[in-house]
């Protein structure tokens, strides 16, 4: 067993043992100690069942509108963005123009949403937020010009921080030219001992609190649903997932499956590389986590006073990271030192709940952005924004999102911004799949039809006009419908390449 003590001794200097109770050194204690104990992170295909059915959302039809009385809505609001090139909060992108709003980021959606939903039920929904020590500052500035949102609840409770462990050794990882690099968020898992070592949890339950509806900060189709809470409530159970149809497009995303008859939550990195097809088998695993999470709060604080130094047995993932993301070894870069980084994840406490369950909903509860490949499409005519400030892809999508492929050079969002300039997010509301390979900036009035593969500059963008681009078939002999793809090579673009 590798000593810990080292550990220990950095997140005390940190300040770690005084914020949220000092829960954040036994929860990290638990991570480190799996990691280090030889016992397999993974769960084998051999392990567990595939579930066959749910519960659905079409199912329900009571509504209880007194539940919210005693209903909390949490959005988890941690994340960085670092993926995408950001530094701050990704809740504070600038998202769309709302008419009579102007420009809406996701916080001013979500704040919309609670605000709407108040008014419509006459109930005053309670909404707290999960911030980081990273997206705290920034998220409370913004949220300022809705004095009315906190409720009579703090508007936030912080997740604790973890430090980052040398690959190469376990040894806590060392960055002195920016210290800060050594730390990072411990995954949404954190979020059972946040509200425990926070006393938030305690304090919800004495004001009369007893569900909970989680979700995340970026997905904005994920609002309190009155049906969703007054099936949750009357089943009675401890714990519940919502949960959406696996296609193709989410065979890497984690997936629900049975191991002895109980729930549990299996993500990529905790599958054997020998079952990845498995893992990726859409018939097989139907249903994916959507990370809205329903909860008892009187469950969760028997369970977190029944678990081993307050800390829930979830799951512990080990994902491989650098110590510094800017070094990454790319453009010239010199990499930085190997380390992993110990996260657990909120959803896969569902196996420590006996009896919890989960129920399929529809892909309007699940609009979630990543990448800027989400982004554009959410940015785009294929979504519409809902009466309740709900963000949801149009009826004429039967539930499929647009298929956006963008050029590595368009990962990190402000050249991603360069790409797509204020007003000229292109038409997708027809678009199967697009595809942007090199430099490319859009101007106002592009529609996508169909496939359309869009080849761009090198060193210098070049700009797609105004126009209509690509088909959405063609008809073959014996009358077949073949989808085509449209290939448009901007720098050799003539007119006839313009569909109308």
């Amino acid at each position: 067993m590798v000593d810990f003590t080292p550990y220990e001794e950095k997140m005390k200097k940190e300040g770690l043992g005084e914020v949220n109770g000092g829960v954040a050194i036994p929860a990290f204690k638990y991570s480190f100690e799996k990691l280090t104990s030889g016992e397999s992170l993974m769960i084998p295909e051999s392990a567990i069942k595939p579930v066959d059915e749910l519960p659905t959302y079409e199912s329900l039809s009571e509504e209880k509108p007194a539940l919210l009385k005693e209903a909390v809505m949490l959005k988890l609001n941690g994340g960085l963005g670092t993926g995408m090139g950001l530094s701050k909060a990704k809740s504070l992108l600038d998202l769309r123009d709302v008419p009579e709003y102007g420009s809406l980021k996701f916080l001013d959606f979500i704040a919309l949403q609670v605000n709407h939903m108040r008014e419509a039920s006459g109930e005053q929904l309670a909404f707290m937020l999960m911030n980081s020590f990273s997206t705290s500052e920034d998220t409370l500035g913004h949220l300022a010009k809705y004095p009315n949102l906190a409720g009579d609840l703090p508007l936030e409770f912080q997740q604790n921080k973890a430090p980052k462990v040398t690959a190469s050794d376990y040894s806590p990882a060392s960055w002195p030219e920016n210290p800060d690099c050594e730390w990072c968020p411990p995954g949404h898992g954190d979020l059972y001992p946040a509200m425990a070592g926070s006393g938030t949890l305690d304090s919800l339950l004495a004001k009369g609190y007893k569900y909970m509806f989680v979700s995340n900060s970026d997905n904005l189709g994920a609002t309190m649903d009155l049906k969703l809470l007054t099936w949750f409530v009357s089943s009675g159970k401890p714990f519940a997932m919502e949960c959406a149809q696996r296609t193709d497009a989410d065979k890497k995303g984690g997936h629900l499956a049975l191991k002895d008859g109980q729930m549990l939550l299996r993500e990529a990195a905790q599958c054997p590389d020998e079952d990845e097809k498995e893992f990726q088998n859409v018939g097989k695993y139907k249903f994916f986590n959507t990370n809205n999470l329903w909860i008892n709060l009187v469950a969760l604080k028997t369970q977190m006073s029944n678990a081993k130094d307050g800390v829930l047995p979830l799951p512990v993932i080990s994902n491989s990271k650098t110590v510094d993301p800017q070094k990454d070894g790319k453009e010239g870069r010199p990499k930085s030192t190997k380390v992993l980084q110990l996260e657990t994840a909120m959803g896969s406490a569902i196996e420590c709940f006996p009896g919890a369950g989960a129920i399929l909903i529809p892909r309007s509860r699940f609009a979630p952005v990543k990448t800027t490949n989400d982004m554009l499409a959410l940015m785009s005519d294929a979504y519409e924004v809902t009466s309740d400030f709900r963000m949801v892809l149009k009826p004429e999508r039967k539930g499929v999102p647009p298929d956006v492929k963008l050029d590595g050079f368009y990962k990190f969002v402000d050249p991603f911004r360069t790409m797509v300039p204020p007003g000229c997010a292109p038409s997708l509301i027809g678009c199967k799949k697009l595809t942007v390979k090199g430099k490319v900036t859009f101007a106002p009035g592009v529609v996508i039809k169909g496939e359309v593969t869009i080849k761009g500059g090198g060193h210098q963008a070049l700009t797609l006009k105004a126009g209509t681009y690509g088909k959405t078939a063609e008809v073959k002999d014996g009358g077949v419908v073949m989808e085509t793809v449209t290939v448009i090579d901007i720098a050799k673009m003539k007119d006839d390449c313009v569909m109308s």
